[in-house]
């Protein structure tokens, strides 16, 4: 027999194990998000390099660079002060405006949604990544009205993308309403709707499946059409209209059908149907035990 002290220092350094196995994938996962910002700002860097064309344009905007590697609140005054100064070059309020965003710093917010409506998809994706990290809550909101705006359809590839990151309540309505306008127009903005398609496929909302339906009717939506619905097809809609689960149950219900019937109480199956369980004998007929 074990000792008692032996099994819970096992199960103390199991338990230790776990947390420090946790850690890891959160200082991995960390890492990983800091190297992506890294890349992010370089490629930022590279571009508003290319565009500037004097010598003291150059060394303002290394010395915004210089900036935003600091990181302290010093720093980001400085930089906040730069989205709204006048005279000051597009490309020094992107890289400000990200790096702020990427800090959470909500003073970011306007002028990366006024970037993420820019006509210049690089600007778009900037904004849409920073936008993503930024946690302000009229985020999503943005996103939808520029997503469905039908005066906007062909810049709205990363506001939906970011609708899809985000995985808010105004997500799939925005994304059902915008698919449906552009498959009733004669000028579909293929890019656009497949985006739609491919959107609504991900956040695996049962509401898409009419119009991921109808989607499915045009040729050069069907591949996409056809996986949105199979990425839907193993969830049935839940108790409070949201996505269920696979099996026919309610979450948190065990033995309940999708249908709200209970299939596992006294008759307890569909409604005309026999059920398939004997009936209880009456005591005058029960077989008498043998002595």
């Amino acid at each position: 027999m074990r000792n008692a002290d032996a099994d819970a220092d096992t199960e103390d350094d199991a338990g230790r194990g776990e947390v420090a196995t946790v850690g890891t994938d959160k200082v991995k996962s960390k890492g990983k998000g800091r190297r992506e910002m890294e890349e992010e700002l370089r490629e930022l860097a590279a571009r508003a390099r290319a565009a500037l064309t004097t010598a003291a344009d150059h060394a303002a905007y290394e010395h915004l660079l210089a900036l935003v590697r600091q990181n302290t609140p010093a720093a980001r005054e400085e930089l906040a002060r730069v989205l709204v100064a006048n005279g000051q070059p597009l490309c020094a309020r992107e890289t400000a405006a990200f790096a702020l965003g990427c800090a959470g710093d909500r003073r970011a917010f306007e002028p990366l949604v006024m970037l993420l409506n820019y006509r210049d998809p690089a600007h778009c994706a900037t904004a849409a990544r920073a936008l993503a990290r930024l946690g302000d809550p009229r985020t999503a909101r943005a996103a939808a009205v520029l997503a469905t705006n039908p005066l906007r359809t062909a810049y709205a590839l990363h506001p939906i993308r970011l609708l899809v990151e985000l995985r808010a309540p105004e997500s799939v309505p925005a994304l059902v309403t915008t698919l449906r306008r552009l498959l009733a127009e004669r000028d579909h903005y293929w890019p656009i709707a497949r985006a739609c398609v491919v959107g609504l496929g991900t956040l695996g909302d049962r509401r898409a499946a009419p119009i991921l339906a109808a989607a499915r009717e045009h040729e050069r939506l069907r591949p996409e059409a056809e996986a949105a619905l199979a990425q839907l097809a193993g969830k049935a809609p839940g108790a409070a209209g949201g996505p269920g689960r696979g099996d026919g149950r309610r979450d948190g219900a065990r033995g309940t059908r999708g249908d709200g019937l209970r299939g596992d109480g006294p008759r307890g199956g569909i409604p005309g149907r026999r059920d398939p369980r004997p009936a209880a004998r009456p005591p005058s007929q029960r077989p008498r035990p043998k002595p």
